[in-house]
């Protein structure tokens, strides 16, 4: 007697893109390159933005992670010259030995798996397709490095 009808309202994505077209030319698989959407200027400020602010964040992580794995090898010389820790170098040559076999074993074919050839590929391509927006980001890429 005193139960709730739920009920759900169910959204169907091909229908409300039919509906709205800026939706579709944004993301429809066969919405085509960059360079068929925006103007070159368009292109290179998305381009030049996006670069930096991934290079401005990239030299930050970069100089913190340099500084961790640098002082997590200074601690561990430290801690191998005072005695705490033992280096078993017998152990680190055969593991050595080991993991030289393996990229033989994998560098010996020329050929590159399908998976990584397929998006090697799509990137290629990509590139081609948008070169205006990719040098852009490139360009804010060093900016972004230098700053």
């Amino acid at each position: 007697a005193g139960a709730k009808d739920d009920t759900f309202n169910v959204l169907d994505l091909a229908e409300y893109t039919k509906n709205r077209p800026w939706w579709r030319k944004m993301f429809a698989p066969s919405s085509g390159s960059s360079a068929e959407k925006y103007n070159v200027a368009t292109q290179l400020v998305i381009g030049g933005v996006t670069g930096w602010c991934t290079g401005f964040l990239f030299q930050k992580v970069g100089k913190l992670a340099a500084t961790a794995v640098g002082g997590g090898f200074f601690l561990l010389q430290i801690a191998n010259h005072t005695g705490y820790i033992k280096v078993d170098w017998n152990l680190i040559q055969r593991d050595m030995n080991k993991a030289k076999q393996q990229l033989k074993f994998h560098t010996s074919g020329d050929k590159m798996p399908p998976e990584v050839k397929s998006r090697v590929d799509e990137v290629v391509i990509f590139l081609k397709k948008n070169a205006i927006l990719t040098g852009g980001f490139a360009g804010g890429f060093m900016f972004g490095m230098a700053s």
